[in-house]
Protein backbone atom coordinates (compact mmCIF):
# COMPACT_ATOMS: atom_id res chain seq x y z
CA UNK A 1 0.00 0.00 0.00
CA UNK A 2 1.53 3.60 -1.11
CA UNK A 3 1.84 5.65 2.09
CA UNK A 4 -0.18 8.35 0.93
CA UNK A 5 -3.26 6.16 0.90
CA UNK A 6 -2.53 5.70 4.40
CA UNK A 7 -2.70 9.70 5.17
CA UNK A 8 -6.53 10.58 5.08
CA UNK A 9 -7.68 12.41 7.61
CA UNK A 10 -4.40 12.89 9.77
CA UNK A 11 -3.20 16.08 11.13
CA UNK A 12 -0.69 16.33 9.29
CA UNK A 13 1.98 19.33 10.58
CA UNK A 14 4.71 18.02 8.09
CA UNK A 15 6.38 15.32 5.46
CA UNK A 16 9.69 15.26 4.86
CA UNK A 17 10.31 12.09 1.96
CA UNK A 18 8.33 10.67 -0.51
CA UNK A 19 4.81 9.22 0.20
CA UNK A 20 4.73 7.20 -3.22
CA UNK A 21 6.75 4.81 -0.32
CA UNK A 22 5.44 1.49 -0.17
CA UNK A 23 4.34 0.31 3.28
CA UNK A 24 4.23 -3.19 3.98
CA UNK A 25 3.69 -3.17 7.45
CA UNK A 26 2.28 -0.84 10.54
CA UNK A 27 3.66 -1.36 14.27
CA UNK A 28 4.23 0.48 17.14
CA UNK A 29 6.97 -2.01 18.43
CA UNK A 30 10.20 -1.05 16.95
CA UNK A 31 11.38 -4.71 17.71
CA UNK A 32 8.76 -6.15 15.53
CA UNK A 33 9.88 -3.57 12.71
CA UNK A 34 10.52 -5.55 9.30
CA UNK A 35 11.96 -3.92 6.06
CA UNK A 36 9.00 -1.71 4.43
CA UNK A 37 7.20 -1.32 8.13
CA UNK A 38 5.79 2.62 8.94
CA UNK A 39 6.62 2.91 12.79
CA UNK A 40 4.42 4.94 14.42
CA UNK A 41 6.26 6.52 17.57
CA UNK A 42 4.27 6.46 20.31
CA UNK A 43 3.97 8.93 23.06
CA UNK A 44 3.19 6.23 25.79
CA UNK A 45 2.41 6.17 29.63
CA UNK A 46 5.84 4.27 30.36
CA UNK A 47 7.81 4.73 27.30
CA UNK A 48 7.96 7.48 24.89
CA UNK A 49 8.47 5.41 21.16
CA UNK A 50 10.43 8.30 19.59
CA UNK A 51 13.44 7.10 21.69
CA UNK A 52 13.28 4.04 19.28
CA UNK A 53 13.27 5.42 16.16
CA UNK A 54 16.98 4.57 15.23
CA UNK A 55 16.40 1.01 15.84
CA UNK A 56 12.89 1.03 14.47
CA UNK A 57 15.16 2.06 11.02
CA UNK A 58 17.72 0.16 11.14
CA UNK A 59 15.66 -2.71 11.34
CA UNK A 60 14.14 -1.18 8.08
CA UNK A 61 11.56 1.03 8.82
CA UNK A 62 11.04 3.51 5.79
CA UNK A 63 7.90 5.41 7.14
CA UNK A 64 8.59 7.20 10.63
CA UNK A 65 5.12 8.47 12.01
CA UNK A 66 6.13 10.96 14.69
CA UNK A 67 4.80 14.03 16.49
CA UNK A 68 8.61 15.56 17.10
CA UNK A 69 11.23 15.21 14.22
CA UNK A 70 14.45 13.24 15.19
CA UNK A 71 17.52 15.79 14.68
CA UNK A 72 18.88 13.77 11.96
CA UNK A 73 16.96 12.51 8.74
CA UNK A 74 18.07 9.02 7.78
CA UNK A 75 18.27 9.25 3.90
CA UNK A 76 16.14 7.23 2.24
CA UNK A 77 13.17 7.22 5.09
CA UNK A 78 10.16 9.26 4.69
CA UNK A 79 9.25 11.23 8.75
CA UNK A 80 5.51 12.24 8.93
CA UNK A 81 5.38 14.51 11.83
CA UNK A 82 1.39 14.85 13.04
CA UNK A 83 -0.21 16.57 16.25
CA UNK A 84 -0.98 13.13 17.62
CA UNK A 85 0.53 9.75 17.12
CA UNK A 86 -2.27 8.80 19.65
CA UNK A 87 -4.46 10.26 17.28
CA UNK A 88 -3.56 9.28 13.70
CA UNK A 89 -2.40 5.46 15.19
CA UNK A 90 -5.71 4.19 14.67
CA UNK A 91 -6.90 5.47 11.29
CA UNK A 92 -3.55 4.83 9.85
CA UNK A 93 -4.21 1.06 11.16
CA UNK A 94 -8.11 1.10 9.95
CA UNK A 95 -6.43 1.87 6.39
CA UNK A 96 -4.18 -0.14 6.39
CA UNK A 97 -6.38 -2.97 7.31
CA UNK A 98 -8.82 -2.54 4.57
CA UNK A 99 -10.75 -0.65 7.12
CA UNK A 100 -12.41 -4.45 8.40
CA UNK A 101 -15.10 -2.13 10.61
CA UNK A 102 -17.06 -1.20 7.60
CA UNK A 103 -17.15 -4.95 6.41
CA UNK A 104 -18.94 -6.27 9.66
CA UNK A 105 -20.88 -5.17 12.34
CA UNK A 106 -19.01 -3.88 15.24
CA UNK A 107 -20.67 -3.82 18.98
CA UNK A 108 -18.47 -2.58 22.14
CA UNK A 109 -19.72 -3.44 25.46
CA UNK A 110 -18.24 -0.47 27.97
CA UNK A 111 -18.77 -0.18 31.86
CA UNK A 112 -16.97 -1.26 35.71
CA UNK A 113 -18.47 -4.61 35.18
CA UNK A 114 -20.14 -7.28 33.04
CA UNK A 115 -18.42 -6.17 29.81
CA UNK A 116 -16.63 -10.08 29.47
CA UNK A 117 -20.07 -11.50 30.64
CA UNK A 118 -22.53 -9.66 27.98
CA UNK A 119 -19.80 -9.47 24.95
CA UNK A 120 -19.13 -13.09 25.31
CA UNK A 121 -23.20 -14.16 25.57
CA UNK A 122 -23.39 -11.79 22.26
CA UNK A 123 -20.87 -14.08 20.72
CA UNK A 124 -22.42 -17.42 21.36
CA UNK A 125 -25.98 -16.31 20.74
CA UNK A 126 -25.21 -15.22 17.31
CA UNK A 127 -22.81 -18.14 16.33
CA UNK A 128 -26.04 -20.07 18.16
CA UNK A 129 -28.29 -18.40 15.53
CA UNK A 130 -25.99 -19.19 12.36
CA UNK A 131 -23.72 -16.26 12.53
CA UNK A 132 -19.93 -16.19 11.81
CA UNK A 133 -18.96 -14.14 14.28
CA UNK A 134 -16.08 -12.73 15.91
CA UNK A 135 -14.90 -11.66 20.03
CA UNK A 136 -12.78 -9.22 21.76
CA UNK A 137 -12.60 -10.04 25.71
CA UNK A 138 -10.81 -9.91 28.60
CA UNK A 139 -10.57 -13.76 28.63
CA UNK A 140 -10.21 -14.72 25.00
CA UNK A 141 -10.27 -13.36 21.51
CA UNK A 142 -12.16 -15.74 19.21
CA UNK A 143 -12.37 -15.63 15.29
CA UNK A 144 -15.31 -17.49 14.50
CA UNK A 145 -14.15 -21.17 16.75
CA UNK A 146 -10.29 -20.39 16.77
CA UNK A 147 -9.09 -19.42 20.01
CA UNK A 148 -6.44 -16.51 19.65
CA UNK A 149 -4.95 -15.85 23.47
CA UNK A 150 -5.09 -11.67 24.99
CA UNK A 151 -2.82 -10.22 27.06
CA UNK A 152 -4.96 -7.11 27.39
CA UNK A 153 -8.99 -6.25 27.71
CA UNK A 154 -8.44 -4.08 23.81
CA UNK A 155 -5.77 -4.84 22.01
CA UNK A 156 -3.75 -1.97 20.17
CA UNK A 157 -4.93 -0.22 17.01
CA UNK A 158 -2.72 -2.14 14.73
CA UNK A 159 -3.50 -5.51 17.10
CA UNK A 160 -6.87 -4.90 17.00
CA UNK A 161 -7.32 -3.94 13.19
CA UNK A 162 -5.37 -7.09 12.30
CA UNK A 163 -8.05 -9.10 14.00
CA UNK A 164 -10.81 -6.85 12.68
CA UNK A 165 -9.35 -8.06 9.04
CA UNK A 166 -9.17 -11.85 10.04
CA UNK A 167 -12.64 -11.56 11.34
CA UNK A 168 -13.59 -10.54 7.78
CA UNK A 169 -11.33 -12.71 6.04
CA UNK A 170 -13.20 -15.49 7.74
CA UNK A 171 -16.49 -14.56 6.70
CA UNK A 172 -17.40 -13.21 10.01
CA UNK A 173 -20.61 -10.45 9.79
CA UNK A 174 -20.81 -9.66 13.32
CA UNK A 175 -17.81 -8.85 15.79
CA UNK A 176 -18.32 -8.04 19.98
CA UNK A 177 -15.55 -5.82 21.83
CA UNK A 178 -14.90 -4.90 25.50
CA UNK A 179 -14.05 -1.61 25.41
CA UNK A 180 -12.32 -0.86 28.18
CA UNK A 181 -11.79 2.87 29.57
CA UNK A 182 -7.51 2.62 29.04
CA UNK A 183 -8.91 1.80 25.56
CA UNK A 184 -11.04 4.58 25.26
CA UNK A 185 -8.57 7.08 27.00
CA UNK A 186 -5.34 5.97 24.50
CA UNK A 187 -7.43 6.23 21.54
CA UNK A 188 -6.91 2.16 21.09
CA UNK A 189 -10.42 1.92 19.19
CA UNK A 190 -9.87 5.10 16.91
CA UNK A 191 -10.72 5.04 13.61
CA UNK A 192 -13.21 2.13 14.08
CA UNK A 193 -16.80 2.36 12.76
CA UNK A 194 -19.07 0.42 15.63
CA UNK A 195 -23.24 -0.50 14.60
CA UNK A 196 -23.89 0.08 18.64
CA UNK A 197 -22.42 0.30 21.85
CA UNK A 198 -23.93 -1.18 25.44
CA UNK A 199 -23.20 0.55 28.82
CA UNK A 200 -23.50 -1.87 31.91
CA UNK A 201 -22.39 0.38 34.89
CA UNK A 202 -19.79 2.29 36.90
CA UNK A 203 -18.33 1.69 39.96
CA UNK A 204 -15.06 3.05 41.08
CA UNK A 205 -12.01 0.88 39.10
CA UNK A 206 -8.74 1.88 37.84
CA UNK A 207 -8.35 5.53 39.80
CA UNK A 208 -4.28 4.53 39.56
CA UNK A 209 -4.45 5.42 35.82
CA UNK A 210 -7.74 7.42 35.46
CA UNK A 211 -7.06 9.62 39.36
CA UNK A 212 -10.15 10.48 39.75
CA UNK A 213 -13.68 9.15 39.17
CA UNK A 214 -14.75 11.92 37.09
CA UNK A 215 -11.61 11.43 34.60
CA UNK A 216 -12.95 7.67 34.30
CA UNK A 217 -16.53 8.00 33.92
CA UNK A 218 -15.38 10.40 30.82
CA UNK A 219 -13.46 8.11 29.37
CA UNK A 220 -16.51 5.61 29.07
CA UNK A 221 -18.63 8.80 28.27
CA UNK A 222 -16.66 9.22 25.17
CA UNK A 223 -17.19 6.09 23.88
CA UNK A 224 -20.89 7.19 23.47
CA UNK A 225 -19.93 10.57 22.35
CA UNK A 226 -18.08 8.97 19.63
CA UNK A 227 -20.68 6.40 17.91
CA UNK A 228 -22.18 7.57 14.85
CA UNK A 229 -26.19 8.45 14.22
CA UNK A 230 -26.18 5.00 12.62
CA UNK A 231 -25.33 3.22 15.64
CA UNK A 232 -27.59 2.28 18.74
CA UNK A 233 -27.02 3.15 22.31
CA UNK A 234 -28.25 0.98 24.77
CA UNK A 235 -27.69 2.04 28.32
CA UNK A 236 -28.80 1.18 31.89
CA UNK A 237 -31.51 3.04 33.08
CA UNK A 238 -30.67 1.83 36.78
CA UNK A 239 -27.15 2.92 36.97
CA UNK A 240 -27.12 6.81 37.99
CA UNK A 241 -24.41 7.07 35.39
CA UNK A 242 -26.74 5.70 32.75
CA UNK A 243 -28.50 8.27 31.12
CA UNK A 244 -25.07 10.50 31.90
CA UNK A 245 -23.29 8.21 29.51
CA UNK A 246 -25.68 8.70 26.23
CA UNK A 247 -26.68 12.96 26.60
CA UNK A 248 -24.46 13.79 23.64
CA UNK A 249 -24.40 10.97 21.63
CA UNK A 250 -25.80 10.75 18.22
CA UNK A 251 -26.38 7.54 18.08
CA UNK A 252 -30.11 6.15 18.68
CA UNK A 253 -30.57 5.70 22.46
CA UNK A 254 -32.44 2.81 24.23
CA UNK A 255 -32.11 2.03 27.87
CA UNK A 256 -32.90 -1.28 29.57
CA UNK A 257 -33.66 -1.70 33.84
CA UNK A 258 -34.83 -4.12 35.85
CA UNK A 259 -36.74 -1.56 38.32
CA UNK A 260 -38.01 1.27 36.40
CA UNK A 261 -39.32 2.32 33.17
CA UNK A 262 -37.15 1.44 30.25
CA UNK A 263 -37.28 -0.01 26.37
CA UNK A 264 -36.06 -3.21 27.46
CA UNK A 265 -37.47 -4.71 30.99
CA UNK A 266 -37.02 -7.70 33.60
CA UNK A 267 -37.94 -9.17 36.76
CA UNK A 268 -36.87 -12.36 38.27
CA UNK A 269 -39.96 -15.00 39.17
CA UNK A 270 -37.78 -17.99 40.50
CA UNK A 271 -34.32 -17.88 41.87
CA UNK A 272 -31.82 -21.13 42.34
CA UNK A 273 -28.31 -21.84 42.09
CA UNK A 274 -28.95 -23.50 39.02
CA UNK A 275 -30.42 -20.51 37.47
CA UNK A 276 -33.54 -18.29 37.23
CA UNK A 277 -36.77 -17.72 35.67
CA UNK A 278 -37.76 -14.32 34.28
CA UNK A 279 -40.18 -12.06 32.75
CA UNK A 280 -38.82 -10.64 30.01
CA UNK A 281 -40.67 -7.89 28.13
CA UNK A 282 -43.69 -10.00 29.09
CA UNK A 283 -42.40 -12.78 28.27
CA UNK A 284 -41.23 -15.67 30.72
CA UNK A 285 -38.14 -17.83 30.23
CA UNK A 286 -35.45 -19.91 31.98
CA UNK A 287 -32.07 -19.14 32.29
CA UNK A 288 -28.78 -20.36 33.37
CA UNK A 289 -27.54 -17.94 35.41
CA UNK A 290 -28.22 -16.01 38.67
CA UNK A 291 -28.45 -12.85 40.63
CA UNK A 292 -30.01 -9.34 39.29
CA UNK A 293 -26.80 -7.95 37.94
CA UNK A 294 -26.77 -11.14 35.96
CA UNK A 295 -30.50 -9.73 34.72
CA UNK A 296 -29.09 -6.85 33.76
CA UNK A 297 -26.66 -8.28 31.67
CA UNK A 298 -29.14 -10.56 30.02
CA UNK A 299 -30.70 -7.27 29.49
CA UNK A 300 -28.23 -5.64 27.81
CA UNK A 301 -27.90 -8.28 25.23
CA UNK A 302 -31.38 -8.83 24.88
CA UNK A 303 -31.19 -5.42 23.88
CA UNK A 304 -28.63 -5.47 21.55
CA UNK A 305 -29.91 -8.60 19.91
CA UNK A 306 -33.47 -6.65 19.25
CA UNK A 307 -31.20 -3.70 17.72
CA UNK A 308 -29.36 -5.58 15.62
CA UNK A 309 -33.10 -7.06 14.10
CA UNK A 310 -33.50 -10.12 16.06
CA UNK A 311 -37.11 -11.18 17.04
CA UNK A 312 -37.81 -11.36 20.58
CA UNK A 313 -39.08 -15.12 20.52
CA UNK A 314 -35.35 -16.13 18.61
CA UNK A 315 -33.46 -14.10 21.03
CA UNK A 316 -35.12 -15.72 23.93
CA UNK A 317 -34.88 -19.26 22.95
CA UNK A 318 -31.39 -19.25 22.35
CA UNK A 319 -30.72 -16.77 25.85
CA UNK A 320 -32.47 -20.12 27.80
CA UNK A 321 -29.18 -22.62 26.42
CA UNK A 322 -27.05 -19.66 27.61
CA UNK A 323 -23.91 -20.63 29.72
CA UNK A 324 -21.95 -18.13 32.27
CA UNK A 325 -18.86 -17.34 30.93
CA UNK A 326 -15.95 -19.14 32.75
CA UNK A 327 -15.19 -17.82 36.20
CA UNK A 328 -18.00 -16.25 36.67
CA UNK A 329 -20.15 -17.33 39.13
CA UNK A 330 -18.91 -20.72 38.34
CA UNK A 331 -19.81 -23.36 41.29
CA UNK A 332 -18.31 -26.15 42.36
CA UNK A 333 -19.88 -28.64 44.50
CA UNK A 334 -17.87 -30.48 47.07
CA UNK A 335 -18.30 -34.00 48.66
CA UNK A 336 -19.64 -33.05 51.88
CA UNK A 337 -22.68 -30.45 50.22
CA UNK A 338 -21.49 -27.46 50.49
CA UNK A 339 -20.84 -24.92 47.53
CA UNK A 340 -17.34 -23.27 46.47
CA UNK A 341 -18.23 -20.37 44.17
CA UNK A 342 -14.94 -19.14 42.14
CA UNK A 343 -16.57 -15.33 40.80
CA UNK A 344 -14.04 -12.55 39.17
CA UNK A 345 -15.25 -9.99 40.97
CA UNK A 346 -12.26 -7.38 42.10
CA UNK A 347 -13.89 -3.80 42.44
CA UNK A 348 -16.22 -3.42 45.88
CA UNK A 349 -19.51 -3.44 43.32
CA UNK A 350 -19.14 -6.67 41.69
CA UNK A 351 -18.50 -8.17 45.21
CA UNK A 352 -21.77 -6.72 46.64
CA UNK A 353 -23.12 -7.67 43.34
CA UNK A 354 -22.29 -11.59 43.48
CA UNK A 355 -22.55 -11.55 47.31
CA UNK A 356 -26.51 -10.34 46.75
CA UNK A 357 -26.92 -13.05 44.03
CA UNK A 358 -25.67 -15.78 46.77
CA UNK A 359 -27.83 -14.77 48.96
CA UNK A 360 -30.78 -14.41 47.02
CA UNK A 361 -30.19 -18.43 46.47
CA UNK A 362 -29.69 -18.88 49.79
CA UNK A 363 -32.69 -16.75 51.23
CA UNK A 364 -30.84 -17.10 54.95
CA UNK A 365 -30.47 -20.94 54.98
CA UNK A 366 -26.37 -21.69 54.94
CA UNK A 367 -23.47 -19.77 55.96
CA UNK A 368 -21.25 -17.26 53.39
CA UNK A 369 -17.54 -17.32 53.61
CA UNK A 370 -15.56 -15.20 51.49
CA UNK A 371 -12.16 -15.39 50.12
CA UNK A 372 -10.79 -12.56 48.67
CA UNK A 373 -7.65 -9.90 48.13
CA UNK A 374 -7.07 -7.01 45.94
CA UNK A 375 -4.25 -6.64 43.26
CA UNK A 376 -0.87 -4.97 43.99
CA UNK A 377 0.04 -1.95 41.99
CA UNK A 378 -3.06 -0.58 41.40
CA UNK A 379 -6.23 1.66 43.14
CA UNK A 380 -5.41 1.53 46.59
CA UNK A 381 -8.38 2.96 47.54
CA UNK A 382 -10.51 0.25 46.97
CA UNK A 383 -8.53 -1.83 49.36
CA UNK A 384 -10.39 -1.18 52.63
CA UNK A 385 -13.74 -1.06 50.92
CA UNK A 386 -13.18 -4.38 49.10
CA UNK A 387 -12.84 -5.81 53.09
CA UNK A 388 -15.82 -3.68 54.52
CA UNK A 389 -18.36 -5.29 51.22
CA UNK A 390 -16.84 -9.02 51.73
CA UNK A 391 -17.64 -8.09 55.71
CA UNK A 392 -20.93 -6.78 55.07
CA UNK A 393 -22.26 -9.74 53.87
CA UNK A 394 -20.20 -12.50 54.88
CA UNK A 395 -20.40 -14.67 57.74
CA UNK A 396 -16.77 -15.51 57.89
CA UNK A 397 -13.70 -13.55 55.55
CA UNK A 398 -10.31 -14.63 54.92
CA UNK A 399 -8.14 -11.92 53.14
CA UNK A 400 -5.44 -13.05 51.07
CA UNK A 401 -3.39 -12.59 48.29
CA UNK A 402 -4.66 -11.37 44.88
CA UNK A 403 -1.60 -10.81 42.13
CA UNK A 404 0.44 -9.15 44.33
CA UNK A 405 2.37 -7.98 41.46
CA UNK A 406 5.30 -5.68 43.09
CA UNK A 407 4.18 -4.95 46.00
CA UNK A 408 4.38 -7.27 49.09
CA UNK A 409 1.22 -9.70 50.13
CA UNK A 410 1.06 -8.52 53.45
CA UNK A 411 1.23 -5.03 52.98
CA UNK A 412 -2.05 -5.46 50.59
CA UNK A 413 -3.79 -7.25 53.23
CA UNK A 414 -2.73 -4.20 56.07
CA UNK A 415 -4.17 -1.68 53.40
CA UNK A 416 -7.48 -4.17 53.23
CA UNK A 417 -7.60 -4.41 57.17
CA UNK A 418 -7.51 -1.28 57.53
CA UNK A 419 -10.53 -0.71 56.40
CA UNK A 420 -12.19 -2.58 59.66
CA UNK A 421 -13.31 -1.51 63.11
CA UNK A 422 -12.65 -4.25 65.70
CA UNK A 423 -15.73 -5.55 65.79
CA UNK A 424 -15.69 -6.46 62.11
CA UNK A 425 -12.50 -8.34 62.46
CA UNK A 426 -13.79 -10.76 64.66
CA UNK A 427 -15.37 -12.43 61.74
CA UNK A 428 -11.55 -12.10 59.57
CA UNK A 429 -8.73 -14.39 58.99
CA UNK A 430 -5.68 -12.74 56.83
CA UNK A 431 -3.79 -15.92 55.24
CA UNK A 432 -1.50 -14.20 53.05
CA UNK A 433 -1.09 -17.76 50.94
CA UNK A 434 -3.73 -18.39 49.12
CA UNK A 435 -3.96 -21.67 48.19
CA UNK A 436 -4.40 -22.17 52.47
CA UNK A 437 -6.53 -19.08 52.42
CA UNK A 438 -9.42 -21.55 50.10
CA UNK A 439 -8.18 -24.77 51.92
CA UNK A 440 -9.00 -22.76 55.50
CA UNK A 441 -12.00 -21.80 53.92
CA UNK A 442 -13.48 -25.41 52.64
CA UNK A 443 -12.21 -27.02 56.23
CA UNK A 444 -14.88 -23.65 58.04
CA UNK A 445 -17.64 -25.06 55.47
CA UNK A 446 -20.36 -27.01 56.41
CA UNK A 447 -23.31 -28.63 54.82
CA UNK A 448 -25.07 -25.92 52.73
CA UNK A 449 -22.82 -23.08 53.15
CA UNK A 450 -20.96 -21.18 50.29
CA UNK A 451 -17.75 -20.53 49.53
CA UNK A 452 -16.90 -17.23 47.53
CA UNK A 453 -13.82 -17.57 46.20
CA UNK A 454 -13.04 -14.03 44.35
CA UNK A 455 -10.57 -11.78 42.15
CA UNK A 456 -9.27 -14.12 39.92
CA UNK A 457 -12.09 -16.04 38.07
CA UNK A 458 -10.66 -16.93 34.82
CA UNK A 459 -7.19 -16.43 35.40
CA UNK A 460 -4.88 -19.18 35.64
CA UNK A 461 -1.92 -17.41 37.21
CA UNK A 462 -0.67 -15.59 40.18
CA UNK A 463 1.64 -12.61 39.57
CA UNK A 464 4.30 -12.51 41.84
CA UNK A 465 7.09 -9.60 41.60
CA UNK A 466 6.79 -9.56 37.82
CA UNK A 467 6.32 -13.65 37.22
CA UNK A 468 3.08 -15.11 36.16
CA UNK A 469 3.12 -18.80 38.36
CA UNK A 470 0.49 -21.31 37.29
CA UNK A 471 -2.82 -20.46 39.78
CA UNK A 472 -6.17 -21.30 39.10
CA UNK A 473 -8.67 -21.18 41.88
CA UNK A 474 -10.80 -23.70 40.17
CA UNK A 475 -8.28 -26.18 40.04
CA UNK A 476 -7.46 -25.54 44.02
CA UNK A 477 -10.52 -26.12 44.69
CA UNK A 478 -11.09 -29.24 42.63
CA UNK A 479 -7.48 -30.63 44.43
CA UNK A 480 -9.01 -30.24 47.87
CA UNK A 481 -12.36 -31.41 46.91
CA UNK A 482 -10.81 -34.73 45.81
CA UNK A 483 -11.58 -34.40 42.40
Amino acid sequence: MKLKELLNDLNIVSIIGDTETDVTGVNIDSRRIQPGHLFVAMKGTQVDGHQFIGKAIELGASVVLCQDLPETMTEGVTFVQVESTEDAVGPVATMFYGNPTAKLKLVGVTGTNGKTTIATLLYNMFRKMGHRCGLLSTVCNYIEGEAIPTTHTTPDPIELNMLLAKMVDAGCEYAFMECSSHAIAQKRIGGLTFAGGLFTNLTRDHLDYHKTFENYRDAKKAFFDALPKTAFAITNADDKNGLFMVQNTKAQVKTYSTRTMADFKARILECHFEGMYLEVDGHEVGVQFIGKFNVSNLLAVYGAAIMLGKKAEDVLVVMSTLKSVSGRLEPIHSPEGFTAIVDYAHTPDALENVLNAIHEVLNGKGHVITVCGAGGNRDKGKRPLMAQEAVKQSDKVIITSDNPRFEEPQDIINDMLAGLNAQQMKKVLAIADRREAIRTACMLAQKGDVILIAGKGHEDYQEIRGVKHHFDDREVVREIFGE
